[in-house]
């Protein structure tokens, strides 16, 4: 819960390259002053490209005609999707949730509008079967990093194309309302969502009031539960993980935690949490019962 500088900006400490670091560079909002310092910084700085990476604010028409003149090359996003697939705030969780196959990395030329500008580079990467929102992020980033070191090298070379109208999906921000694992959902959707939701905000649900996060989870979808198993009934425990019935198929949780305790695996975590097969987990949404 402490403040820490980010990698790059101790590098840039650490070799002395300025850094800014203003709350907004919109001229005319809340924190005027600081976008006008900014301004200026970048005026001096006479560079011809601005990097975003997971910047989370559309950029001021200023910022954009600062680095589209002359010979600039304008503001480049690193964004994590091959656009216009997952334009917005998570394409990342919204490609695994999804159960794409593939995702990848576009270098774009930013434009007015919400991650629309045209494509420099792409470069795909494939999504494992096990990949978690955590996992895949690192792969990208490490990718992102590569492509726009590439491509700046290469910017003579650049032939930006427009991004195609067929095919846009927009990655809406995720909220923790979303990660409630609702029973009534198929089971191999949970286990993408539970992939999906890993390391934030986390899929979770609820025994008898009790909060419990899932981290980690498998569906079974050729399982069948008898007719009388209604969705989020346990159907079964072991060792292996806590066999939970689904409205087609059984979600099989393998990581779980308790409210304040540690991310074990389901051979530990029932060792000090009770679950009665035949009784079911909380609906979402349902009133936590009083003492």
């Amino acid at each position: 819960m402490k403040l820490q500088a980010s990698v790059v900006k101790e590098w840039a400490l650490a070799h002395a390259v300025p850094v800014q670091q203003p709350r907004s560079l919109r001229l005319d909002g809340a924190y005027a002053d600081e976008a006008r310092q900014a301004q200026q910084a970048l005026e001096q700085a006479g560079a011809q490209a601005m990097v975003v990476a997971a910047y989370g604010l559309l950029l001021p028409q200023w910022v954009l005609d600062m680095f589209a003149t002359g010979s600039g090359l304008g503001c480049l996003n690193i964004h994590a999707s091959l656009l216009p697939r997952w334009r917005g705030a998570a394409p990342i969780h919204r490609a695994i949730e999804a159960g794409d196959t593939q995702t990848g990395i576009s270098l774009m030329q930013m434009d007015a509008g919400l991650d629309t500008g045209a494509i420099v580079q792409t470069r795909a990467l494939p999504i494992g079967v096990h990949d978690t929102t955590a996992s895949l992020h690192e792969r990208l980033a490490v990718l992102g990093g590569q492509l726009v070191v590439e491509g700046l090298a290469n910017a003579h070379a650049w032939e930006p194309q427009p991004q195609s109208v067929q095919g846009v999906l927009y990655a809406a921000k995720v909220d923790k309302a979303q990660a409630a694992l609702d029973w009534q959902v198929d089971a191999a959707t949970l286990a993408r969502r539970v992939r999906a939701f890993n390391p934030a905000p986390v899929a979770h649900t609820a025994w008898q009031g009790e909060a419990i996060k899932v981290w980690a989870a498998h569906d079974l979808p050729d399982a069948a539960a008898s007719p009388a198993s209604a969705a989020g009934t346990v159907l079964g425990i072991d060792a292996n993980g806590i066999a939970v019935a689904t409205a087609r198929g059984t979600l099989v949780l393998t990581e779980l935690q308790r409210a304040g305790g540690k991310r074990l695996g389901a051979a530990e975590f029932l060792r000090g949490f009770v679950l009665t097969p035949g009784r079911s987990f909380d609906r979402p949404g349902a009133a936590v019962p009083q003492p």
